[in-house]
């Protein structure tokens, strides 16, 4: 899909004088284009192990079967398509949940509100999203916390203002001060008002999911909504092998609306899945069959992602740990499958356990990032600001990580062999003992040539110490702190933000809090 129809129905929806005055006050924010690569994909496993997974995971789903739990509906279309329906078990004969599978798009466009943020995700692309989830937030000044809706929107703004981040994301942390039936309609207007890159619906009810299609049919307009993909959202299976009717009951609805799906076991080795990398990835693939396969029961040619979320255990603690070579295994080994499957594949992210954006911190997230470009990953969520195993977003480590996404961009160009990259000319004009530092190569080349941090000090001692003698942290907190000093909202029609205002108003004041 290109960008013209996008334009072509934003103009439609224009906002008159006001809304083109400030498109043209508005700053420019440069956001990087997704991650094409142009390097070979890592593969852990040969053809026989493959087939082997493969086949044992078409035994899991019509032996053992996989649970739709309260979902009449669910069980059903199931039956209608052929599956045996035992009370909520639902067992699916070989090969039907592939064959259902076949109607998934391999890759499909996100559109943004504006077009220029589209992202493609799929094929060789990588999408980069920041962390979802977290009820808690930490920054040097403030510490450990519960987030708020105000620490919420520096996180949009801070993604917004983030050259190497193509999404939005959804909940970058749970805001507490909301009432739970409510957040999700500020966290969407917050998406919606303060970036203008694509971003992700709620999937805590139903109810939410419609919400969030119905705000974006404000943002977007219902018909563009209807044949375009505007959110992609994240559906966790209560693994193992359990389909519970408030994830199942937000993918109808997206599906329904032709919006995509992550369908995305949620695995801690050992807790929820085997110990064993081959049996974790036989579940991993028979919990995605299953639920790709639903979500075309629904709608065929629904776009649907192949997600895994992985993390082993420490047996002492029971603590879920990051960076992990079993992790890796199971992630390259996924990115083979969901290929195999011709779907796009989520995983990995800025994944640690760490409790501060310390060494451990960037250990272990340094192994996940260049693991999810590897392994083949085209959304991968939690890219940035992801601390203590998930629960909590740092302000720090969200623009240290953010920062560090600049280094899978220019990975994946892979070896430039061009004329220019092959540099004889060079070679020739400074011949033995010379240098490279004037020559006319060097001149032409030396503003691309290499990744530049926008953070990190490569300063001399002398100058690092009469400024401070400052640790990473210490320059992260200046980031943030500029970053949101210099941000400004991107343009958007005033008549739309106020419907949008309205909605969310109107909505809230439907009914009364509730915070269980």
């Amino acid at each position: 899909m290109s960008d013209a129809p996008v334009r072509s129905g934003r103009r439609a929806r224009g906002g008159g004088g006001a809304a083109r005055r400030a498109e043209r006050t508005a700053v420019s924010i440069e956001t990087a284009k997704y991650i094409e690569r142009n390097i070979p994909n890592y593969e852990v496993l040969n053809e026989e192990a493959l087939q082997v997974i493969e086949a044992n995971a078409e035994t899991v789903l019509a032996e053992i079967g996989v649970n739709f739990v309260d979902n009449p509906a669910a069980l059903e279309r199931w039956k209608a398509a052929g599956a045996e329906v035992d009370g909520e078990r639902v067992r699916i004969p070989r090969g039907l949940a592939r064959k259902l599978c076949e109607t998934a798009p391999s890759t499909f466009t996100q559109h943004a509100r504006n077009p220029e943020r589209n992202v493609v995700i799929g094929g060789d692309s990588l999408v980069l999203a920041p962390v979802y989830g977290p009820p808690f937030v930490r920054d040097a000044e403030g510490g450990r916390r519960y987030a708020t809706i105000a620490d919420f929107e520096k996180f949009v703004k801070l993604g917004y203002m983030s050259k190497w981040l193509h999404h939005s994301g959804g909940t970058v942390c749970e805001p507490t001060d909301i009432a739970v039936n409510k957040r999700h309609l500020d966290m969407l207007l917050a998406h919606m008002v303060y970036s203008d890159k694509p971003f992700m619906g709620a999937v805590t009810e139903p109810v939410r999911a419609q919400d969030s299609v119905e705000m974006c049919e404000i943002l977007f307009g219902k018909e563009f909504v209807q044949e375009n993909t505007v959110m992609t959202s994240l559906i966790n299976i209560n693994s193992p092998l359990t389909f519970d009717s408030t994830m199942m009951g937000a993918l109808e609805v997206y599906a329904a609306n032709n919006q995509a799906c992550i369908i995305s076991p949620f695995i801690v080795g050992g807790a929820m899945a085997p110990v064993s990398v081959a049996g974790t990835l036989t579940q991993t693939l028979a919990e995605v069959l299953a639920g790709v396969a639903y979500s075309q029961l629904v709608r065929p040619g629904a776009p649907v992602i192949f997600g895994t979320m992985v993390t082993s255990i420490d047996m002492n603690s029971g603590a879920p740990t990051f960076g992990t070579p079993e992790a890796e295994h199971i992630t390259y080994g996924a990115g083979q499958l969901a290929r195999r499957m011709g779907l796009p594949y989520r995983s990995a992210g800025s994944f640690c356990g760490s409790k501060l954006p310390d060494a451990q911190a960037g250990y272990e997230t340094g192994s996940s990032l260049k693991m999810g470009l590897l392994s083949g990953v085209n959304f991968m969520l939690h890219a940035c600001g992801w601390l203590e195993g998930g629960m909590v977003a740092s302000f720090e480590k969200f623009v240290m990580d953010a920062d560090q996404l600049g280094t899978l961009h220019h990975f994946a160009r892979g070896v430039d062999m061009s004329e220019n990259g092959q540099a004889m000319d060079a070679i020739a004009e400074v011949g033995p003992g010379g240098h490279y530092l004037g020559c006319a190569h060097t001149q032409a080349n030396f503003k691309t040539a290499f990744w530049r941090t926008d953070l990190l000090d490569y300063k001399p001692f002398e100058t690092w110490d009469e400024e401070g003698a400052r640790d990473t942290q210490t320059l992260a907190t200046a980031r943030v702190k500029k970053m949101l000093e210099t941000y400004q909202q991107p343009a958007l029609d005033p008549e739309i933000e106020a419907r949008l205002r309205a909605y969310v108003a109107d909505k809230k004041a439907s009914m009364p809090d509730a915070f269980g």
